[in-house]
């Protein structure tokens, strides 16, 4: 569809949107992508099923799975990404608006000018707050549905570092993680019975400047053939959408390999479930893997990338800094050949590191398995708090 088109459909259901009646537009949930359901869907499983509540859809995208969906409680709205979603936002009448988006009020999206609405924030990464987004982020939110300790930990010495207004913290968990373990769970014990001689790697890094694929992606994929290993490389979407040269530098060099695999939809789990390490720098995926499916990730030592200067202010290290040693090993960029003696040690002691992993997992992440029910829960609270 041609912006002339996309624009025309997003004016017209926004027009529809704010015509319905008030009561109708009590839940909002707002869209980013088609990724963003991933972070949402059992909140509003549950909300829709459960406690029988209505809830409006306003998403970016303009096919997004949404729009697809069999569910009658679901009332789906595409937005756009311009002056529509702008004028959508400022003119919001709901009692309830939920996002995934960072930054309200610092850029061109801002809170309703015209109806008080309670802002719900939920993460989309586990890391730490004040290293991963900007400065600022999450200040403008009434209420924030943190992954575990050390989101309310940061949050709360934010609020007093620059003597902001105390925000709803909400011990949630994280969707993405509590959705990879169901699925792992039945796929745990054929894992285990599967033919481990030609171990499987995904290389799945951050996006940006000093990112493992930028920087390292060649060395790296020849490294991991060269050693035997079957190879999946999942880029970061802002790396498929700004530099798809990379991606297709490694497709011409690689390609007609047998063992190399190129994927660019990771709104699928299945090369993560399929493989026996992942190869990462900063991306919160590593997280989900070794947290969802208790195996292990070989990090590369590049520079973090800091979204915020000024996170120092906050007297706190980031959480994603010192786990790494927990849930893998660390390697320096200069020394990647030494990848394939660092997988089979990972590997040699797998039940031990299980074991430990799942210790980690616990006291890092909130309501496991269930965060989708203790955010229906309370965000249904608000719907009938009068």
């Amino acid at each position: 569809m041609n912006k002339l088109t996309l624009f025309i459909r997003a004016f017209q259901d926004v027009l529809t949107f704010n015509a319905l009646p008030q009561k109708e537009r009590t839940i909002v949930f707002y869209s980013e992508d088609n990724a963003s359901w991933l972070h949402f869907e059992t909140i509003i499983e549950e909300l829709t099923h459960t406690h029988k509540k209505q809830i409006c859809y306003l998403t970016s995208s303009p096919n997004d799975p949404i729009f697809k969906m069999n569910n009658p409680r679901i009332k789906p709205f595409f937005v756009g990404m311009g002056a529509m979603r702008t004028y959508m936002f400022s003119s919001l009448k709901a009692k309830i608006m939920i996002l995934t988006m960072p930054d309200i009020e610092t850029f061109h999206i801002k809170r309703s000018q015209v109806f008080d609405v309670h802002y719900v924030y939920i993460f989309h990464s586990m890391f730490s707050v004040h290293s991963y987004l900007r400065k600022g982020a999450v200040d403008h939110y009434d209420s924030v549905f943190c992954v575990g300790p050390h989101h309310n930990q940061e949050i709360r010495a934010t609020e007093k570092v620059y003597a902001l207004p105390e925000k709803k913290l909400i011990n949630f968990g994280y969707i993405r993680l509590d959705t990879l373990l169901k699925e792992s769970k039945n796929r745990r014990e054929e894992f285990r019975k599967a033919d481990h001689t030609k171990k499987r790697i995904l290389v799945a890094p951050s996006f940006g400047q000093h990112s493992l694929l930028e920087n390292h992606g060649q060395k790296i994929v020849e490294v991991l053939l060269k050693a035997g290993y079957h190879v999946t490389v999942r880029p970061h979407p802002v790396t498929q959408k700004k530099s798809p040269q990379i991606l297709k530098a490694l497709t011409s060099q690689f390609g007609s390999h047998p063992d190399f695999v190129m994927e660019t939809e990771i709104r699928s789990y299945e090369s993560l479930h399929n493989a026996h390490c992942m190869i990462c720098d900063w991306s919160g995926v590593s997280w989900e893997y070794a947290f969802g499916l208790e195996r292990p990730v070989l990090f590369i030592d590049v520079p973090k990338k800091v979204n915020n200067p000024d996170f120092g202010d906050i007297d706190i290290v980031p959480l994603e800094i010192p786990i790494r040693n927990d849930i893998g090993k660390v390697i320096a960029p200069d020394n990647l050949e030494v990848m394939p003696k660092v997988i089979e040690e990972l590997y040699r002691d797998y039940d031990d590191f299980a074991h430990k992993i799942q210790k980690i997992r616990e006291a890092t992440i909130y309501n496991i398995g269930f965060s989708g029910k203790v955010g229906a829960e309370y965000i249904a609270g608000l719907a009938e708090d009068s």
